[in-house]
């Protein structure tokens, strides 16, 4: 049984749902995306996405007209298998078709392309054996790209990212939940005072990258939330 937090974008609040391996994921239609699916090698008890995300997968999934293998969808920072800042990590990217063939490929990523439902999609030259798409949002808080500026009062799964990177190194948050409360700006605080950081509690892009540049593929601490 998988706790699965949902940030709903239209009511600016964080849903949090629990489901079998097998059952749809929360806002899906029709059983086109289960949690393991989702999961994909991600042994966490506890995943997070968005609603926009899952609607966006059920349109591409209907003007696709078939099934759609995931390969990986979803991973927790410590867990690694992706860049630093990849939106697997905030649950809003999907690597898929790699059972498919090349022409296949071809035909799915240029559906997802024209569809306009995704914020990327990757290219074909940075993914020849599979499809990238994500539904990322927010203005990046670095030039390069990547993750969205965050704050006190700040709510969504990006938040659930940097409460995760936080309490896997010692920084407790106060819980997993997507909400930049009092006791996250603490210890965004303190985090960025031990790193010679700006402390201003807020995660922009020196922040970001530094929490990342710690967290990514280390593993889980005995301060991570399961």
């Amino acid at each position: 049984m998988a706790k699965i937090l949902v940030f709903n974008q239209d009511r600016n609040r964080m849903e949090t749902y629990y489901r079998g391996e097998n059952e749809s994921m929360p806002y899906n239609t029709n059983g086109t995306l289960k949690v393991r699916e989702f999961r994909g090698s991600s042994k966490s008890n506890i995943l997070w996405t968005d609603k926009r995300t899952m609607q966006a997968w059920n349109s591409q999934r209907y003007i696709y007209g078939a099934p759609i293998y995931v390969g990986f969808a979803f991973k927790r920072p410590y867990e690694g298998g992706h860049g630093n800042q990849s939106q697997h990590y905030a649950g809003t990217a999907f690597d898929v078709g790699q059972t498919l063939t090349n022409a296949q490929r071809t035909v799915l990523r240029n559906s997802a392309r024209s569809s306009g439902l995704w914020s990327y999609v990757e290219p074909v030259s940075l993914s020849p054996t599979w499809v990238h798409f994500d539904k990322r949002f927010g203005n990046p808080a670095c030039s390069t790209g990547g993750y969205p500026v965050i704050r006190q009062g700040s709510r969504g799964n990006y938040v659930c990212v940097a409460q995760d990177d936080l309490n896997t190194l010692g920084y407790p948050t106060g819980g997993l939940d997507g909400v930049f409360g009092g006791q996250t700006f603490t210890s965004v605080k303190k985090y960025q005072q031990s790193r010679g950081l700006a402390v201003d509690g807020i995660i922009g892009c020196n922040t970001w990258r530094a929490l990342q540049e710690e967290v990514v593929g280390t593993g889980a601490t005995s301060t991570t939330i399961n």
